[in-house]
């Protein structure tokens, strides 16, 4: 195995109503706990969407690289990555579910979903949840 990047990023003030930045600078974003969980929500982020937004953009990279060794033609396509922060043990321990839906127009459905399940398994971020989070795979054309 040989590492192809390495990122980090630093997380100050109180985690979830802190601020996150990688140590280069490129990103630098305030957070804020969702009014859903009690917290103060508004303008600012919270670690399920940067998970939900890094997956979504990674999937959609596997995917369309997949697609292109395959000959498939993909124009328009989209994925959306929703994340859900479960509670487990009344609250005392969280986990992910996460939801991927792919739009692909100009593809049959059963090319779709053989493209998913073949992306996830080759994505990184499908690779670190499998065995431990919930992925549902779904596919419109």
């Amino acid at each position: 195995m040989s590492v192809l990047y390495t990122t980090e990023a630093l997380s100050t003030g109180d985690g979830r109503n802190g601020e996150v930045r990688t140590l280069d600078g490129v990103f630098d974003a305030a957070l804020a706990v969702p009014k859903e969980m009690g917290g103060p929500g508004g303008d600012k982020t919270n670690p399920e969407q940067l998970f939900a937004a890094g997956y979504a953009a990674c999937f959609h990279n596997g995917l369309r690289l997949i697609a292109g060794e395959r000959k498939l033609k993909l124009t328009g396509s989209t994925i959306t990555s929703t994340v859900s922060l479960l509670a487990l043990d009344e609250g005392k321990r969280f986990s992910l579910a996460i939801k991927l839906s792919a739009h692909l127009p100009g593809l049959d459905q059963a090319t779709a979903d053989q493209l998913m399940e073949t992306t996830h398994q080759v994505c990184p971020y499908s690779n670190v949840t499998r065995g431990n989070v919930d992925v549902v795979l779904e596919a419109t054309v």
